[in-house]
């Protein structure tokens, strides 16, 4: 899952940059989605990585609660898959044991784990290697409740703008709102892996179990976010055009009666995700 990840993008991701090739008004727009377009080709003919950071590994685990792992640990199985994938696959190395230090463990571990119980006898695995360039972009606010509806939209379009060409945009944007400081930041990291396809049966597969349901306003809170990043001209590669963000997924959570935690995670272009259940 790390290698495929790594070297083919999903349908959806595919299907909306072409139709942003197709949408861009801009020449120079146009060019850049084409050199995306022909960079995604040669990342899968040849077999190698469609972007050169080929991420820090991040894996939700949404466990049946009817399953017993047996044989060892299943965070140490994980690791033991992205190290032999990040290895066998001649993929970059970008993990560092301390963050201060800044060793390379030389092997891509250990893996940013999610683990969720969920009902069922199947375990969901969700790989999801995430870029620096996009991940450095990304921000939390701790929004006061009477900053509202409007406060949240300010925050995510503030974000995408101060991300600019240092995200490599047309950027698939992840909002988690809700909970606390990092229930938000997890629900916005895992909306990244929902399809962006609005016609998607898996449109809304992707929260945890102690997700609410989605509220009414969710649909059109992200069809206008997409609408006003879109229209600020920044454009692919930060170079111009209206096609700024592929896709703006948003997630909620109950929070706090004094708080609203806002979690805006940027994502380039390249958003890599891949899915198995077992």
């Amino acid at each position: 899952m790390c290698i495929e990840a790594n070297l083919f993008l999903e349908g959806d991701v595919k299907q909306a940059l072409e139709a942003a090739a197709e949408s861009e008004t801009s020449d120079t727009g146009k060019s850049v989605l084409a050199q995306l377009k022909e960079n995604m080709e040669i990342a899968e003919n040849e077999r190698i990585p469609v972007c050169q950071d080929t991420g820090m590994a991040v894996v939700f685990l949404d466990v049946g609660q009817d399953v017993h792992f047996t044989g060892g640990d299943i965070s140490e199985a994980v690791n033991e898959g992205v190290r032999q994938g990040y290895t066998e696959g001649y993929l970059r190395k970008s993990v560092v044991s301390d963050p201060i230090e800044r060793v390379n463990t030389g092997d891509n571990t250990p893996a940013v784990i999610h683990f969720d119980i969920v009902p069922g006898d199947k375990v969901r695995i969700t790989v999801a290697p995430k870029g620096f360039g996009s991940e450095n972009m990304s921000r939390i606010f701790m929004l006061k409740p009477a900053d509202g509806i409007e406060g949240v939209k300010q925050a995510v379009i503030d974000t995408a703008l101060e991300a600019g060409p240092n995200a490599c945009p047309p950027f698939v944007i992840g909002v988690g709102i809700g909970g606390d400081f990092e229930k938000c930041a997890i629900l916005a990291k895992r909306a990244l892996t929902r399809s962006i396809a609005r016609d998607s049966s898996e449109a809304a597969d992707v929260t945890d179990s102690s997700s609410a349901a989605r509220p009414a306003y969710a649909d059109t809170l992200e069809d206008e976010l997409l609408a006003r990043i879109n229209e600020t001209g920044l454009g692919p590669a930060g170079l111009g055009g209206k096609n700024t963000a592929l896709s703006v997924n948003v997630e909620t959570f109950p929070t706090h009666i004094a708080g609203l935690p806002v979690a805006v995670c940027i994502c380039c272009h390249v958003n890599r995700h891949k899915v198995r259940i077992i």
